[in-house]
């Protein structure tokens, strides 16, 4: 009578295994992976500002090039993101990874008005020209 007992109760915990672990295979067959890219958001580009200005288009070199977006969250609050680079002697300033989507770039340098101008990012390599002004003068 015991042996009987033993057997159906390893029947029981071997069956209760095998439907665990198919559960199991199956909830793994739903849940999408975490490392692959789920949406625009996701997809990076990488950025070069050329800084120009004047009437002849001079290249402005050493302007604070300043890059602000917002970097979505499913479970916090959104996260405002600043960057900020320099321009070489060229006037360009390089951002290796930029988010895809809308970006807010504003450009300060001495002796120049400040620009400020949203842009969607949207090419894995894309080229924004801004041209600066000089300021008004005042006597």
């Amino acid at each position: 009578m015991r042996s009987k007992m033993k057997r159906r109760i390893n029947l029981c915990v071997v069956l209760g295994a095998i439907a665990l672990y198919g559960g199991l295979s199956l909830y793994a067959a739903q849940v999408p992976d975490a490392k692959a890219p789920s949406g625009k958001s996701d997809l990076m580009s990488r950025v070069t500002i050329e800084v120009s200005g004047g009437e002849k288009d001079a290249p402005v070199e050493n302007a604070s090039v300043y890059l602000k977006y917002v970097e979505e969250r499913k479970i916090k609050k959104d996260k405002k993101v600043e960057l900020n680079v320099k321009t070489n002697r060229d006037g360009a300033a390089h951002i290796p990874e930029t988010p895809t989507g809308r970006v807010l770039i504003q450009v300060v340098a001495d002796g120049w008005k400040t620009y400020g101008r949203w842009y969607d990012i949207t090419e894995a390599k894309q080229t924004i020209k801004v041209h600066l002004e000089k300021p008004p003068r005042w006597y």
